[in-house]
């Protein structure tokens, strides 16, 4: 039989992804600290928290494959966090207006205790050049005040971006299926064979 595969999350955008995969899986939220460390790099955060929150929730399923995570925003080696209010998210906007952001999306797998791996897949963010009226008007509609760097790229986000460069289009959302397939792979769950039609 196969083990249960868990998702360390409470996204929405996350489960909507890893449903695409058509491989039966549950969600459970990891209740972790998500705070940067002192000096930390926007990789190295999502990179910890992606594990914290993997290991965490493997801690109490010790009989799932858990994936576990998380991302992170940097602009010019600063970390870009979630701005907590809409006016927050307008000025947060107006800083990366013409700018290149980084969003650095982690993914951890574990499997018990002989299997843990991780990986950061950047994606190199272009904003345009926004009118003030235009980042008023998005976040209105997107409400992003949840989301680092202002921008939901899954929903009218999309449209604040000049370019976006990764190697794997869904890393942007919050969790990278090329990579994801890769590790569910080496634990014996390749989604081509386990899907459910």
């Amino acid at each position: 039989m196969t083990q249960p595969l868990i998702l360390a999350s409470s996204s929405i955008y996350r489960r909507e992804l890893l449903s695409r995969l058509k491989i039966p899986f549950s969600c459970i939220s990891p209740d972790v600290d998500e705070s940067p460390n002192q000096g930390e790099s926007a990789a190295a955060l999502a990179l910890r928290l992606s594990i914290l929150k993997a290991r965490t929730v493997a801690h109490q399923h010790p009989e799932a494959i858990v994936i576990g995570a998380d991302q992170a925003a940097s602009l010019a080696g600063q970390i870009i966090g979630k701005p907590g209010s809409l006016s927050a998210a307008e000025q947060q906007l107006g800083r990366l207006s013409g700018q290149t952001v980084v969003f650095h999306s982690a993914l951890t797998v574990v499997r018990g205790d002989n299997y843990c791996k991780s990986i950061d897949v950047p994606t190199a963010c272009v904003f345009r050049t926004l009118s003030p009226s235009a980042i008023q008007r998005y976040v209105q509609i997107d409400q992003p005040s949840d989301t680092a760097g202002s921008a939901k790229a899954e929903c009218l986000g999309i449209a604040l971006m000049e370019r976006m460069d990764s190697s794997d289009p869904t890393a942007i959302i919050g969790l990278p299926l090329i990579a994801l397939t890769h590790m569910l792979c080496e634990v014996g769950l390749d989604p081509l064979e386990h899907a459910k039609v």
